[in-house]
This record gives structure tokens, sequence and C-alpha cells, in this order.
């Protein structure tokens, strides 16, 4: 076999220049001007004046932003129940004997994650619509009537009502991660297990799950991290409304930038997002460890 010679070392920083370079412009640049102006009273003109941590302060006394990180959190876990079940069942379904024509299955499965979700939004609103929507007009075929009503208005049901859309998009994403994750199951275990007498259920609870323990623990941090930080569909659909029943912490970062024009409190309420969100991530990863250390 012909040796290969190594590339010289210009090389290796010609090619590592570009993706550093992009990414310091799009990633730590903007966080660390986030952190920056949220030190000012700025208003998005040339006029700044320094205010201390006021807007720190603030942002810890402000209940919008607790509540809008209150619906962050029960809209990730109806997320994680949703997108992460919802993709392990069908995952299993289509990784069955019994399944043909998988990538078809696959294909029409993993349609939504393309969509945009402003596309998406756009869709599930006319869905909820009062006059046309298709949920109401079900309602009235059937025979019920009384039941219709205008979705996205009830304070009670608004929030889950714009995560069915989020779950709907997503659960194709997650289950090409769980089939990958099953195709490297080998499958003899699987079928000595089924020779010595398993049920599937029993398979599927003392074989299959263990093993795919790894990739659920990669798939709920992709899921709490994604849904942390939703914002396109929810500003299409309710705009944090009715009231403050589906604000979420992006949503609430984006009015008070781009909408009241208060840029410094807008950037410690981007600053305060971030934190929240790598804390629910890292203790989220810690008690999934935990668990799987114990259970080693």
């Amino acid at each position: 076999m012909q040796n290969l010679k190594k590339p010289p070392k210009r090389i290796f920083i010609a090619y590592l220049t570009l993706p550093i370079v992009v990414y310091c412009l799009v990633v730590l640049f903007p966080i660390f001007g986030a952190v920056y102006y949220s030190f000012f009273n700025w208003s998005g003109g040339p006029k700044m004046t320094f205010s201390g941590a006021d807007n720190y302060v603030k942002m810890v006394t402000d209940p919008t932003f607790w509540k809008s990180f209150g619906n962050n959190i029960l809209l990730t876990a109806l997320c994680v129940f949703g997108q992460i079940g919802l993709a392990l069942v069908l995952a299993l379904i289509v990784n069955s004997r019994y399944i043909k024509i998988k990538h078809f299955h696959l294909s029409v499965s993993y349609f939504p994650v393309i969509l945009s979700s402003i596309v998406v939004g756009y869709i599930w609103s006319m869905l909820y619509d009062y006059n046309y929507g298709l949920f109401n007009n079900i309602l009235k075929l059937i025979g019920l009537g009384k039941a219709v009503r205008p979705w996205l208005a009830d304070n009670k049901l608004a929030l889950i009502l714009v995560s069915l859309p989020l779950i709907w998009k997503n659960i194709g994403y997650f289950m090409i991660i769980i089939l990958a994750g099953l195709s490297s199951i080998d499958t003899s275990i699987l079928e000595m297990a089924e020779i010595d007498g398993a049920s599937p259920l029993q398979r599927l609870c003392f074989i299959t799950m263990p093993m795919l323990r790894a990739t659920m623990v990669v798939c709920l941090t992709l899921c709490i991290s994604g849904n942390m930080k939703v914002f396109d569909h929810i500003y299409v659909m309710t705009n944090g409304g009715p009231g403050t029943a589906t604000m979420v912490m992006a949503l609430y970062a984006y009015i008070n930038s781009f909408i009241r024009y208060k840029m410094g409190y807008g950037s410690a309420l981007s600053i305060g997002i971030l934190a929240l969100s790598i804390a629910v991530t890292l203790i989220i990863r810690k008690i999934t460890s935990g668990r799987n250390e114990e259970q080693l």
C-alpha cells in the first residue's frame, strides 16, 4: 500500500480558519455583544446609558419572564413525551419484520421535518380557525356543534394546542435517530431471547430499551435544547396570546427588543434564556447519567 504523505501544517490551518471565523461571527460575537448591551439602557439608537445590572434585576423580578419560562418548561415536557414517545413507537413499528415498503414510511414520516416552522404554524392556524378550520367543521359534521370554539383563544388549551404542531413536525426527526440506534442492536440477541420464550414486550423492556439508553439520552438532550428556544411557529400562531398563555422566553425577548425597542433589556433576556436553557439541559443530563450509572 502506498504511504500517504501528511499534508503540511498550513493546509490544516487553512481548512480550519474559515469554520472558526464563521463560528465566531455567528455564535461567539453575538453572545459577547448581547452581554455587553445588557448592561446599558439602550433603545437601538446611538444613545446608550450605562445601567449596570439593572436589566438583570428587572429580569429576575419580571413575572412575565418567569411565566414565559414556565410555559417553556411545560411545552418542553409535552414535546418530550409527544415527540420522543411517538417517535419510539413509530420506529419500533417501522423496524419490525411485518412492515413492508419501509422507505416509503420513512419518507412520509420525515416530510414534516423539512417544512419551515412558519409554514407549519400557518397550516395549523388554519386547522384551528373558528369559521373555516377543519376541527370545527368535523365537529359540526358529527353533530357536536356545541363543542365548536375559537381554539387558540382558550387560555387553558392554547399552550397544549400550539405544542401539537411542534410534536407533529419533529416526530420524524427523532424517529430517524431511534431507528439508527435500533439498527445497531445485534438481531441475534433478540432471536435468542425469542427462542428462549421471551414475549415481544419482554424483549422490548429488557433488551431493546436498555440498549437504546444512549440514543434516548441524545434524543432527550436535542428535544429539550430545541424546545427551550422555540419561537417562530408560536409567533405565527398566537404571538404569545391570549394574554401570556403561550408566551415563551424567545418571543418575550423579541417583543422587548424589536417591538418595545428595549434593546438592553432584550439582550439581558437573551442571556437569561441561554443560562436557563443550559441549566435545564445539564440538570436533565445529570439525572439521566445518574440513572445510567445506577443501572450499570
